[in-house]
């Protein structure tokens, strides 16, 4: 995938689901991964050309992992990348680590991190007077979302594309709902992003990881199983009114 093919996607899926309008402010969740970098080189490119015009401003959330030297790369990393691609970086420090891993020593702490991370970006969002957030879902994410509601709590259920939030002026958008993973990888490798490890200590050991595995293994007796879960997330997707 080149960088055209993904502002293909990206335009598709915005006008899709009418993603973006005229003026908005848009703050992209940054984390380092492919996803994420893809993310916002690809919008950052599709903002000059696109009919309504948005702009972009990209925070990352450090979770507070104490590896001094590794983090000051890292964000150092990011930091240039927003600064070539001429977007507003912003990292905010946060104490969720020691929260949920060593105050709490959560079993599973998958959940309370996702919802610290998002509760301070979308602080962090308003702060900077945004209207929108672009999360990195790819397609695969979604497909795997689907099952591991299904296999784990026993219903279907996902995140959408669009999802207004409640509770503040926000909006919740995931462009890349159209992009399999394999493509994002091999975008960031040909294009040479930054990428850098997840510090996390749960990474990999998720529920998550396993329902990934299991697809991957499902499709040695199931060719189709992505293409299949892909329709059955489609006619929810509609359902919902998304």
């Amino acid at each position: 995938m080149d960088l055209q093919k993904l502002t293909g996607y990206l335009r598709k899926a915005i006008q899709k689901y009418n993603m973006i309008e005229e003026g908005d402010k848009i703050a992209v969740g940054l984390s380092g991964g492919k996803d994420s970098l893809t993310l916002l080189m690809g919008l950052q490119k599709l903002s000059t050309f696109y009919p309504k015009k948005f702009d972009l401003a990209a925070i990352y959330v450090d979770l507070g992992i104490q590896n001094p030297e590794e983090k000051t790369h890292s964000i150092s990393a990011m930091k240039d990348f927003c600064k070539q691609l001429d977007i507003p970086f912003y990292a905010v420090s946060t104490q969720i680590y020691e929260i949920v891993f060593e105050a709490r020593k959560e079993k599973h702490p998958c959940s309370l991190c996702s919802k610290m991370r998002k509760g301070t970006l979308m602080e962090k969002a308003l702060e900077l007077s945004c209207n929108k957030i672009a999360y990195a879902h790819h397609l695969d994410d979604f497909i795997e979302t689907s099952m591991m509601s299904l296999l784990v709590e026993g219903h279907y259920d996902c995140f959408l594309p669009v999802t207004k939030l409640n509770n503040s002026n926000l909006t919740v958008i995931r462009p890349m709902v159209c992009i399999h993973e394999r493509e994002i990888t091999g975008f960031a490798k040909r294009n040479k992003l930054p990428v850098f490890k997840n510090p996390c200590p749960a990474d990999g050991y998720t529920k998550r990881q396993e329902t990934k595995e299991w697809i991957k293994k499902s499709e040695e007796h199931f060719p189709y199983i992505r293409e299949n879960l892909n329709s059955a997330l489609q006619k929810y997707f509609e359902e919902k009114g998304n």
